[in-house]
């Protein structure tokens, strides 16, 4: 969808005698909705340290033959969605570092907000336009007392979001920032340890889950165990509420609850504040689903599948002509006439961010022969851009940035429209106010921002 762009999914296992490279890719496989331009795996077998990165899907980037070359007892991989950066293959991910005698390779979901500091100190160089490389050059050059020793002194000078998987030849290493903008959880195999960004990660290779790494936490996993230790206080807890509305799988589960829970409970709020008179609900799938069924448990109108997603359509990087993208939505949902026809719908989504995918909806339904459509959304308006590892870095990609919700409505072509309130939001995440990032709905930023931001910050310096 058009939605607000994915962050990015790590994964990483030290697990002696297993084949952990597929351990990995069947890892990536399950975080595959986190991002879809690149994908990578490194592996060690205690003495070498190798990286696979290629632009694709998980399935295009890996087969048989590659993972069969990489042989070792831990390794880490990763799924990217660019927020900082191009898609390039020098910024796909893991990052990989050395210093001629020690090696790093590094994953990392978020996007930090001091970035030019941050190359100014590592002295940029290489062809790579990513935060997540600078991190590693920092580290690469400290490796001298070993990468947990490098990470001590680094991690400190970090400003922004940040859930990090690390490894050297020996040890695996996973961090988030002070505020834990990003999640990231242990899981437990019968062989060793697992980390990753969501536990439908640790569902797949049948890990159970331990804990979440703690904000400002830095844990290093290797033959002598698991080990953690604080780099930095957490002065407060600040997890992307977006996680629960529209990022995370409905499988995952976030402090303590699964999030389709989460998605069923914003649904039901959502209709006793935004009731319509309606005869079916339809979700926009897949984020759409659980709050529908929310909805309709509810208002009492019955659920219905009205838009089929075509499920094997990733992210493309062949480009349609202007023609073919105006109807670009058609390539990934497509409306069954028979259940919509004459109907009244309440269409339930997850976001509204630039508008032009809800109005292609909008109209899909109609020409299917909708009688009514009144979209209903489980989140507040965003009206304010993200820098911690959302692709909405400007206020004029939002469309609510300067519409009202009227003006929206007739942007996007519905009969009406209803927002979930930002309380009814917040209490369905079951999470205080205080310990979530809401930003880009009410401008409070956790993490000042400094004057110069933006993806392609590291590619245009001298206009930033």
């Amino acid at each position: 969808m058009e939605g607000p762009k994915e962050a990015c999914g790590l994964f990483g296992v030290w697990a002696p005698g297993e084949d952990v490279a597929r351990l990995t890719y069947f890892g990536l496989f399950a975080l595959q909705h986190r991002g879809q331009e690149s994908a990578g795996i490194a592996v060690s077998d205690g003495e070498h340290l190798l990286v696979f990165k290629e632009l694709g899907l998980v399935s295009q980037v890996f087969d048989e033959a590659t993972l069969a070359t990489m042989q070792g007892d831990l390794g880490i991989g990763h799924v990217r969605y660019s927020t900082t950066g191009s898609t390039t293959w020098e910024n796909a991910q893991p990052a990989f570092k050395t210093d001629g005698q020690r090696s790093l390779a590094l994953g990392h979901n978020g996007n930090l907000v001091n970035t030019l500091e941050l190359a100014e100190r590592a002295g940029r160089t290489g062809r790579a336009t990513t935060d997540s490389d600078l991190v590693a050059t920092l580290l690469a050059a400290r490796l001298d007392g070993g990468l947990g020793a490098a990470c001590l002194e680094v991690l400190p000078t970090l400003r922004g979001a940040f859930s990090l998987v690390m490894m050297d030849e020996r040890s695996l290493f996973a961090a988030r920032d002070p505020l834990g903008l990003r999640p990231l959880s242990i899981g437990r195999l019968p062989s060793g340890f697992v980390v990753a960004s969501e536990t439908c990660a640790l569902d797949i290779v049948g890990a159970s889950f331990v804990r979440d790494v703690e904000p400002g936490e830095l844990v290093r996993i290797d033959d002598r165990g698991v080990h953690a230790e604080r780099y930095a206080e957490s002065p407060r807890r600040a997890l992307c509420v977006f996680e629960y509305v529209y990022l995370a799988r409905p499988d995952s589960v976030l402090r303590g609850h699964t999030v389709h829970e989460v998605r069923r409970e914003l649904g039901r709020r959502l209709a006793r504040e935004a009731p319509a008179e309606a005869d079916l609900v339809v979700p926009v799938p897949d984020t759409g689903t659980s709050a529908a069924a929310g909805y309709s448990e509810v208002s009492g109108i019955p659920y219905g599948e009205g838009l089929i997603k075509n499920r094997y359509v990733g992210r493309t990087f062949i480009q349609p002509s202007q023609w073919l993208r105006e109807r670009g939505v058609k390539l990934k949902l497509n409306p069954i006439p028979e259940t919509i026809r004459g109907r009244r719908l309440v269409v339930i989504d997850d976001s509204i961010v630039r508008g032009t995918t809800t109005r292609q909806i909008v109209q899909a339904l109609r020409e299917a022969g909708a009688a009514e459509v009144h979209v209903r959304i489980t989140c507040p308006p965003i009206r304010w851009p993200c820098f911690y590892g959302i692709d909405m870095s400007t206020r004029a990609e939002l469309v609510a940035s300067d519409l009202s919700v009227e003006e929206v409505r007739q942007y996007v072509g519905a009969d009406s429209l209803g927002y979930l309130s930002l309380e009814g939001m917040i209490a369905a995440t079951g999470s205080p106010k205080g310990e979530l990032c809401r930003a880009c709905f009410d401008g409070e930023y956790p993490i000042e921002i400094p004057e110069h931001a933006g993806k392609f910050l590291l590619e245009h310096p001298a206009k930033s």
